[in-house]
């Protein structure tokens, strides 16, 4: 359900976008650092799962109706941006007592897993982006719909996501396992992530301050 003749083109664009720094990578990075690699394995998986749910909204058409939108996409960005300042103040109030023990690492990458589903979905800069990039890849040379088109291709950009992803993780997570032993660095890790999250807050409301100006 992919145009051959277009794929080449296409898998060339995932990988440089794959590349290109941005909220997702600074999440999931921050996270294997922060937590280990358990952590951000799942928060990886958070990404991969938003981006499947993306994927099927734009297959249906349901995005692209949101996009044309103003209101929606403001809304969108005000409440992404507000659950993100929410994360951020529960970790800098976070006392050093509460830093997690290895054995709570279940319970942390689960959380790290919803958080990183929810911050994927409510920027409405990854909503447009699927509903922009993905057609221009719909070959009118094929027997199979627009909707079925986009849906090979979104699967497609979610596998090659999430295994640039855990490559990340692994990369990260062995410079950081260091660090997960420290006292010192375990007393300000939540501190850490606090800042991570008021980062991705101010990076997704100035880009509403910027489309206004």
């Amino acid at each position: 359900m992919i145009d051959l003749a277009l794929l080449p083109l296409y898998l060339t664009t995932v990988v440089a976008l794959l590349l290109i720094p941005g909220p997702d990578m600074l999440l999931i990075a921050s996270s294997s650092l922060s937590y280990g690699r358990k952590v951000g394995v799942y928060a990886s998986f958070g990404n991969a799962t938003s981006g499947l749910i993306l994927t099927l909204l734009a297959t249906m058409g349901v995005s692209a109706l949101v996009a044309m939108n103003p209101m929606a996409l403001e809304l969108l960005r005000i409440l992404g941006g507000a659950y993100l300042l929410k994360m951020g103040w529960d970790c800098m109030r976070s006392s050093a007592s509460e830093a997690p023990e290895i054995a709570q690492q279940n319970n942390l990458a689960k959380l790290l897993y919803r958080r990183a589903v929810m911050s994927n979905l409510l920027n409405p800069k990854a909503l447009l982006f699927f509903v922009l990039f993905l057609p221009q890849f719909v070959s009118t040379q094929l027997s199979a719909s627009s909707g079925e088109q986009m849906l090979a291709l979104g699967l497609l950009l979610n596998m090659m996501g999430l295994a640039f992803n855990l490559l990340l993780v692994v990369l990260v997570g062995s410079l950081g396992k260091s660090l997960l032993n420290n006292a010192k660095f375990r007393t300000y890790q939540n501190k850490f992530m606090g800042v991570i999250f008021f980062a991705l807050a101010f990076w997704l409301l100035a880009s509403q301050f910027q489309s206004v100006t």
